[in-house]
C-alpha cells in the first residue's frame, strides 16, 4: 500500500509541477496571481477532447495542437485584458479581480459550448498495469510522468539557455532596469503567459487521460498549483517542481487511513501551516505583501 501511495503521490504531482511551473513563470514577470491560468489547464483538456473524440485526430498531434491553443488562449487573454490594464497603472488588486472574471467567463463558456457532464477522453480498453517495486503504474500514469518530466527540463533550458528565457528572468528580477538594458517588458510578459499557457495545457490534456473532464476541473487545479507554489516558495521555479511533489505525496499519503474525501482538505491544511510558521516556502524568499 505504501508503494502504491507513492507512486499515485508522484503522478498527481507531475500533473501539480506542469500547473505550478506555469502559474510561476506568469507571476515572476506580472507579480500577480493569475487565477485565469486554472481556465486554460480546462480549456487544454476539452480542446483535446474535440480533437481526439470529435475530429477522431491522431492522439499526439492534437496533444501539441491543444497545448498551443491554449498557449494562444494565455496570450490574447495578456494582450486583451492585463496589457490595457497595466497601461493604466492598475493596481493588484484589480489584476487579481480581472482574472478571476476571465475564469468565470471562459468556465461558462466551455459549459455552454459542451455542457455541463462529465466527459470521457480515454478511448479503448482498460489494460491492467505493470508492478513495479509492490506497486502498480498504467501505460497512462508512465506517459504523464515521461512528458512531464520532458516538458520540466524543457523549461528548465529555455530559461536558462536561451535569450528570451533570460529576458524573462531580467524583467522578474527588476522591470525597470532590464527596459533600461533593451528587453521589451510587454513581449517578454506576453511570451511568459505563452510558455505558462501551453505547460497548463499540457496539464489539463495529461490528467484527461487518467481522470474525467468537466468545466469546473481548473478551479482545483489551479489551487493546486498555487499552493505547491507556496510549499516550494512562491515565484521559485525548482520550488514549484519540489512543491508539486511534495503536495503530491502528502495528500496521497495522507488519505492512507482517512477517506479520499479529505484529500483536498489535507493541501489546505498543508498551506494554513506553511502560511503560519514558513510563509516564504522552502526555498522562496521574503515576498512584499503588496505583491500578492
Amino acid at each position: 500500500m505504501l508503494q502504491q501511495l507513492i507512486v499515485n503521490g508522484i503522478i498527481a504531482g507531475s500533473i501539480y509541477a506542469l500547473v505550478a511551473l506555469g502559474f510561476v513563470v506568469i507571476y515572476r514577470t506580472v507579480k500577480f496571481f493569475h487565477l485565469a491560468h486554472g481556465v486554460v489547464y480546462t480549456a487544454g483538456a476539452y480542446f483535446a477532447y474535440t480533437g481526439i473524440i470529435i475530429l477522431k485526430g491522431n492522439p499526439f498531434v492534437i496533444f501539441f495542437l491543444a497545448c498551443c491553443l491554449c498557449a494562444y488562449l494565455g496570450a490574447g487573454i495578456e494582450k486583451l485584458v492585463y496589457l490595457p490594464l497595466r497601461n493604466k497603472k492598475a493596481s493588484n488588486l484589480v489584476f487579481l479581480l480581472a482574472s478571476f472574471g476571465i475564469f468565470i467567463f471562459i468556465q461558462n463558456l466551455i459549459q455552454l459550448i459542451y455542457g455541463a457532464q462529465i466527459l470521457i477522453l480515454r478511448t479503448g480498453p482498460i489494460k491492467e498495469g505493470y508492478h513495479f517495486l509492490g506497486a502498480v503504474i498504467t501505460d497512462i500514469q508512465i506517459l504523464i510522468l515521461i512528458v512531464s518530466i520532458f516538458l520540466m527540463v524543457l523549461l528548465w533550458f529555455f530559461i536558462q539557455k536561451t535569450k528570451l528565457g533570460k529576458a524573462m528572468k531580467a524583467v522578474s528580477d527588476d522591470i525597470t532596469a532590464a527596459s533600461i538594458v533593451g528587453i521589451n517588458p510587454n513581449r517578454t510578459i506576453l511570451s511568459a503567459f505563452i510558455v505558462g499557457s501551453f505547460l497548463a495545457g499540457a496539464a489539463g490534456i495529461l490528467i484527461s487521460f487518467e481522470t474525467n473532464i468537466e468545466p469546473t476541473m481548473g478551479f482545483m487545479a489551479i489551487l493546486k498549483g498555487i499552493i505547491a507554489s507556496i510549499v516550494g516558495g512562491i515565484g521559485n521555479i525548482p520550488g514549484a517542481v519540489f512543491g508539486a511533489y511534495f503536495l503530491g505525496i502528502a495528500e496521497n499519503l495522507g488519505i492512507w487511513k482517512i477517506s479520499a474525501g479529505w484529500k483536498d482538505c489535507i493541501a489546505f491544511i498543508i498551506l494554513i501551516i506553511f502560511l503560519l510558521i514558513r510563509p516564504k516556502g522552502f526555498f522562496g524568499m521574503k515576498v512584499e505583501k503588496e505583491r500578492l
